[in-house]
């Protein structure tokens, strides 16, 4: 499936970026991703294969990533955020879970503290 913009209040989910516009690789080397655009690819294919639904939790009026949230198939939530961004993560957790509850058929598990996908 192709990757499911959501509004979450004072923030915005959208898919992880890295083109000629947007790229969220410095933020995600804040996060510790040491392979950031290999992390980007393998969030796309999960919303692709819809193994996984990754969202950079975004600051609307910048688009700049201040928290990533995901769901894999098992309905697994994880995330995490940037200093000063953990409201943002927060804010993410209920309209991400409903998300992946609608388009994985899943229940999402409480938040767990860590990179979707690792």
């Amino acid at each position: 499936m192709e990757a499911v913009e959501v509004n979450a209040g004072a923030w915005y989910l959208r898919a992880l970026r890295h083109d000629d516009r947007l790229s969220d690789v410095p933020a995600l080397e804040l996060l510790g991703v040491t392979d950031p655009v290999g992390y980007i690819r393998a969030a796309d294919a999960g919303w692709a294969d819809e193994s996984g639904l990754t969202w950079a939790v975004c600051v609307p009026t910048t688009g700049e990533l201040a928290a990533v949230i995901g769901v894999d198939a098992s309905g697994t939530l994880s995330g995490v955020s940037r200093d000063q961004f953990d409201d943002a993560l927060v804010a993410a957790v209920d309209p991400a879970s409903r998300c992946a509850a609608a388009l994985l058929d899943v229940v999402p598990s409480p938040l767990r503290t860590a990179l979707p996908g690792r």
